[in-house]
């Protein structure tokens, strides 16, 4: 059910904006947030680091979560509204990656109350990176093929294998990982276990990509070792978490299609193409495009908060993650093709002085967004979904 504001929301958007306008940098105002994003470059300067710690200290970044943990515990119209504060200010949640995106919403619907106290806090004030180790060299699409091994050694496993893709693995603080558990078995053979990048036995090699970048990286365990205690829901009951975490996972790369930081299109376009005598964007047919744009954009952001609200009743997300997957990165593709349509000659740069360090940022972005419609599950692994799930159309294959 819908919620609707009324005076005590009116209330609360008033010290929300208060509080934006008392802790935001003013310096931060319309840059993305650099640590949310895999591939990172200098460390956070103090003003990042201030409103990450404002944000975490107040658990807005995470608003809806509960607040014993260090979330919010706002409800879904609150959560709008700090969202729209923050967009009002040109300010960034500086609270992300993949212990917000995936890990954290799956720990609190499958994790121990010991294993909630001790990881969702961190989660929620930024202190602590994940990565996740689920891809293997043979074992992309047939997941349930990985031969990454843990042994049971009492209080603790011993883990023996190797994980490839593993975005942001040079960064990261802790795994969530997929290992196998009984050889014997397939789907039924694996579990699901948290342990520390930092130690000994784990070797990191980041894999650069066309754009420049390195986000994705190989990882190799030899002997790494991970405690009992951060054995996520049962013994051999991995995938059942796994496949609830892709969810999650498809969900939070929808929302890239909403989120993308930064200036505006408009803006951007009345920067580089200028205005007409009413200030508006100078190109008509641009300006038609930029706005259609911007309406996708709200209306994705409107559905998806309406899927979380109908997920929460349903006891998690559902196939329309797929829906909402697809869709938000269609919508996050368009916006980068426009902003370098939008720039022009300024918008061909990769190196040198003739270009601004945003516009040599922007180029990269939009590189690096065409495999929006691959990670988490291709396009047509979606598609696939919807028809099955959703739709209820015949295997064909199967039915060959």
């Amino acid at each position: 059910m819908a919620d609707f504001g009324g005076t005590d929301l009116d209330a609360f958007r008033k010290e929300v904006r208060d509080w934006v306008e008392a802790n935001f940098p003013a310096s931060l105002k319309g840059k993305p947030n650099p640590m949310a994003r895999e591939e990172r470059g200098n460390d956070p300067t103090p003003e990042q680091e201030a409103w990450r710690k404002a944000v975490g200290s107040k658990g807005w970044g995470t608003p809806t979560w509960p607040k014993e943990y260090g979330g919010g515990g706002l409800s879904g119209a609150e959560a709008r509204i700090v969202q729209g504060e923050f967009a009002r200010a040109g300010a960034y949640n500086p609270i992300g990656g993949m212990g917000v995106m995936m890990f954290g919403p799956t720990l609190l619907e499958y994790g121990t109350e010991a294993q909630k106290q001790e990881h969702i806090p961190p989660i929620c004030r930024g202190d602590l990176q994940w990565c996740q180790g689920f891809s293997e060299p043979n074992a992309g699409s047939d997941l349930a093929s990985l031969q990454t091994k843990a042994e049971d050694k009492g209080d603790h496993f011993i883990i023996n294998g190797s994980k490839v893709w593993t975005s942001g693995g040079q960064f990261a603080d802790w795994m969530f990982c997929l290992v196998r558990t009984d050889p014997a078995k397939k789907h039924e053979g694996i579990s699901f276990v948290l342990f520390s990048m930092h130690q000994p036995g784990v070797e990191v090699r980041p894999i650069p990509l066309i754009n420049g970048m390195a986000p994705f990286c190989e990882t190799f365990f030899t002997d790494a070792r991970a405690e009992k205690k951060d054995l996520v829901g049962p013994l051999n009951g991995g995938w059942t978490i796994a496949k609830r975490l892709l969810q999650h996972e498809r969900s939070g790369i929808s929302g890239m299609g909403g989120g993308m930081g930064g200036s505006s299109l408009s803006d951007l376009a009345k920067k580089y193409v200028g205005v007409d005598e009413e200030g508006r964007i100078a190109d008509h047919d641009l300006r038609n495009r930029v706005v259609r744009n911007a309406m996708e954009t709200k209306v994705f952001q409107q559905t998806a908060f309406r899927v979380m609200a109908e997920s929460k009743g349903n006891s998690g997300p559902s196939a329309a993650t797929s829906i909402m997957k697809n869709a938000g990165t269609w919508i996050a593709q368009e916006r980068h093709e426009l902003t370098l349509e939008i720039m022009g000659h300024q918008g061909l740069g990769w190196e040198g002085d003739d270009f601004a360090k945003d516009e040599l940022e922007i180029v990269r972005a939009w590189l690096y967004g065409k495999a929006f419609t691959i990670f988490g599950g291709s396009q047509e692994v979606q598609s696939n979904i919807v028809s099955k799930r959703i739709l209820g159309l015949p295997d064909l294959t199967q039915a060959q």
